[in-house]
């Protein structure tokens, strides 16, 4: 099966996607999520000078080869561009061998390893009362794993809180805006909105929170050791983690699990994390690390130490990436749980999809293929926006992690 033409599809029905579609000389074409946050050009860029070029002839069988001449191939490795690109041509092809086979993507994955995949949501609120309250409807709509961020008395902005509370968008501007963080407000106020929500709701539900990488790894493990009576499911990117070392100072502190990865890329980026134990959770995608065919090399790496998956799945991965997740979340045996936060209307029109909710659970569906399509005409109804990510500084005006 020959692959004969490519294109890049730019679009935004609320928020920038950016979706490659691989055509075959049988008729039969995948479709793969290439959206980077902030920098969607680039990555489109990379698939339409540098990539698609290189697809045209090749066997759309030959996953493994594409995936290694597209990463051995190219001098320049690594890196959130490259292996966004590289992922978008991969879960193309996936969905193209699976659809010709008449199969879902699971099946040629190794079959079902659950019957459904447990998600979280994001319960947010400006104050504790807010933020739990949240929490409560996100349990009637059925979720049994609830993140939970809130506002920080005498900050004006936090990250994860936002007046829309099903669809939050940080890249929220043209120009970067600015938020003011102070660690120790944080870490004074946050142990307070665990008590909280502990107190209204139990322990029958899993609770989460994100930190977001503003941490000092020493801050971390106070952090950690302060929510150990509260019992979360995992926290979330503790500190930076481009020094993979910093994690073990943590995990000196706290028994409370951690979970980091969805700006990872590569194998590369986690090694050292799974193999020592610094992790309990390891959170790469398959838009951001390079497709399911690398995804599968991390899970399967990561199981041999017993760390679980738990994919990034913000607003700002397509359907298609969920699609494609949900299908590799169903086949692996070291799943622990998939992010989900839920596209808006415009989006799912324009992305048409055989995956649905219940019960706490996402099912991928039974259509052959990932079960994610684009409406082209649809999509062309919503031009491409520019939008950033804000940045962040402490109230001195140091810019610090946002």
């Amino acid at each position: 099966m020959k692959i004969i033409g490519a294109r890049v599809i730019i679009t935004c029905p609320g928020r920038n996607f950016v979706t490659l579609k691989i055509e075959t000389d049988q008729g039969i074409y995948g479709i793969g999520d290439a959206t980077l946050n902030g920098r969607e050009l680039a990555v489109a860029s990379y698939l339409e000078n540098h990539v698609i070029p290189c697809l045209i002839g090749r066997d759309a069988h030959r996953i493994e080869d594409v995936w290694q001449y597209l990463y051995r191939g190219a001098y320049w490795r690594r890196g959130p561009v490259t292996m966004s690109a590289i992922a978008a041509v991969d879960t193309a092809l996936w969905d193209i061998k699976a659809k010709a086979a008449g199969l879902p993507l699971y099946q040629l994955l190794g079959g079902k390893s659950r019957e459904g995949v447990m998600v979280y949501g994001h319960a947010n609120g400006r104050d504790m009362v807010e933020a739990c309250d949240e929490v409560a409807r996100y349990l009637e709509l059925g979720y049994k794993a609830i993140r939970v961020q809130s506002g920080i008395p005498g900050l004006a902005s936090t990250y994860g809180v936002s007046n829309d509370k099903m669809y939050y968008e940080p890249a929220d501007a043209t120009m970067p805006t600015e938020n003011v963080w102070s660690t120790e407000k944080y870490l004074d106020h946050t142990p307070k909105l665990f008590e909280m929500a502990r107190s209204r709701f139990g322990f029958d539900v899993h609770l989460l929170h994100d930190v977001h990488h503003r941490l000092t790894p020493i801050e971390a493990a106070r952090l950690g050791k302060s929510l150990e009576p509260y019992r979360l499911f995992w926290m979330e990117d503790a500190t930076p983690a481009e020094n993979q070392e910093a994690f073990r100072l943590i995990r000196q502190h706290t028994v409370t699990p951690l979970a980091v990865g969805e700006v990872f890329n590569t194998i590369w980026d986690c090694k050292n994390l799974i193999e020592n134990q610094l992790i309990d959770y390891i959170r790469t995608t398959v838009v951001h690390a390079g497709g399911i065919t690398h995804l599968r090399r991390i899970a399967d790496l990561a199981s041999l130490y017993q760390v679980r998956t738990g994919s990034h799945g913000a607003t700002d991965l397509s359907p298609v990436c969920m699609g494609a997740a949900l299908h590799f979340d169903l086949s692996i045996p070291n799943f622990g749980i998939q992010e989900y936060m839920r596209h808006t209307e415009e989006t799912d029109a324009v992305f048409p999809h055989a995956y649905s909710f219940g019960d706490g659970m996402l099912y991928p569906g039974e259509q052959p293929g990932h079960g994610v399509d684009i409406d082209e005409e649809l999509a062309a109804r919503y031009p491409y926006a520019p939008a950033y990510l804000p940045v962040n500084r402490l109230e001195d005006g140091t810019l610090w992690h946002w």
